[in-house]
């Protein structure tokens, strides 16, 4: 996406009472987020905006510098995805109202497609200590990145646990990347920043980490992950928050038992209770989610293109199904050649046809196919 496209989601993502389901109806209607930002107060009544939401984007656009913001954005080391990104994570595209803009320190990978999140309270136990650094330790082990919230506790120590064990994890924020909540896990974030996984926020720089902004902040980490591990929760915690996403989100949720007087495992007996699946080990969940062979899936994300045509068809696929038409279009090539490419590459193993001559990516490029230019 051009660099002059993006600035205008992050104007978008600025306005007060613009959030997924509206933009997107925009967006439909206008055709580019450029286009979108410059429309009329009565293009936008007559598309069924509201009053409020109106007044919200033209005070927005009247005051916004989009080259500022995008700068500042670019200056502080922050990679910007939006829907229209060939690399905003698939998992979390698959959820009602997924982020439109995602600000992202640090490096997403292929890998982080296999990702579990766990979570829980902020005043955990010496027992919760001990279970998430076992969940997360066999998790780990397993070639799995750890999704958590960068809070006190349990998910700090979820974090802690990756890094530890060279394990790549992801942290969520409910404020602005560079209003880093809680301050004291500034270190913590320059460590998964630097080439173990990212700190990722779907709020403008300068958020502050207002409470209001966590729940959404919640479903974030659900929507990135397969399943949520809930280890210690208390009756209000946050972490049920997140659960409750995740059935609506159709992920696993998992709980950890623990005392039944103690306040930090009511919630998660409760969720037992409910219908989420009582953990004994980590073969639980690894059983449940079918993750045993992620280590040996993981080596074929590093299968590289023998061709010119395939590296050009693998930058166009993805696990979401694309039409043969769509790739010849995209890739400039011929129908002949893309169906050619396409029959060896089942072959491969690299992509599969879905059905209605729809094809996904079933493994990821490595190094780009030198043409020898």
């Amino acid at each position: 996406m051009a660099t002059d496209e993006k600035k205008y989601w992050l104007g978008f993502n600025r306005v007060k009472g613009i959030g997924p389901a509206k933009l997107q109806a925009i967006l439909g209607y206008f055709g580019s987020a450029e286009k979108a930002w410059q429309a009329s107060p009565e293009q936008l009544e007559a598309i069924g905006v509201d009053v409020r939401t109106i007044q919200s984007f033209v005070e927005t656009r009247n005051t916004a510098d989009l080259d500022q913001w995008f700068a500042q954005t670019i200056d502080s080391n922050i990679t910007i995805l939006t829907w229209d990104s060939a690399d905003y994570p698939d998992l979390l595209r698959q959820i009602a109202a997924p982020p439109p803009v995602l600000y992202v320190r640090g490096q997403l990978e292929p890998v982080d497609q296999w990702a579990v999140a766990v979570v829980g309270t902020r005043r955990l136990s010496a027992y919760g200590k001990v279970i998430t650094r076992e969940i997360v330790s066999g998790l780990v082990t397993n070639g799995i990145t750890i999704v958590s919230g960068m809070a006190r506790g349990i998910d700090a120590i979820a974090h802690r646990t990756a890094l530890e064990l060279n394990g790549r994890t992801i942290g969520v924020l409910g404020s602005g990347i560079d209003e880093l909540y809680p301050p004291e896990h500034k270190k913590l974030a320059e460590q998964i920043c630097d080439g173990q996984g990212a700190i990722i926020s779907e709020y403008s720089l300068g958020t502050p980490p207002e409470s209001r902004n966590f729940p959404a902040r919640n479903r974030v980490i659900s929507g990135l992950s397969l399943g949520v591990v809930v280890v210690e929760a208390g009756e209000r915690s946050g972490a049920l928050i997140t659960s409750r996403f995740a059935v609506e989100q159709d992920r696993e949720v998992f709980a950890i038992p623990g005392n039944i007087n103690s306040p930090v495992s009511l919630g998660t007996n409760r969720l037992i209770q409910e219908g989420a699946k009582l953990v004994t080990g980590i073969d639980d969940i690894l059983d449940e989610l079918n993750l045993r062979m992620v280590a040996e899936q993981t080596e074929l994300l590093t299968a590289v293109p023998d061709s010119a045509e395939e590296a050009a068809l693998l930058a166009q696929l993805s696990t979401s199904p694309i039409h043969i038409d769509e790739l010849c279009r995209l890739s400039g090539l011929s129908s002949a050649i893309v169906g050619g490419t396409l029959t060896l590459m089942e072959l491969k193993g690299m992509v599969q046809q879905v059905g209605g001559m729809n094809y996904v990516r079933i493994r990821e490029a490595g190094p780009e196919y030198d043409t020898g230019a």
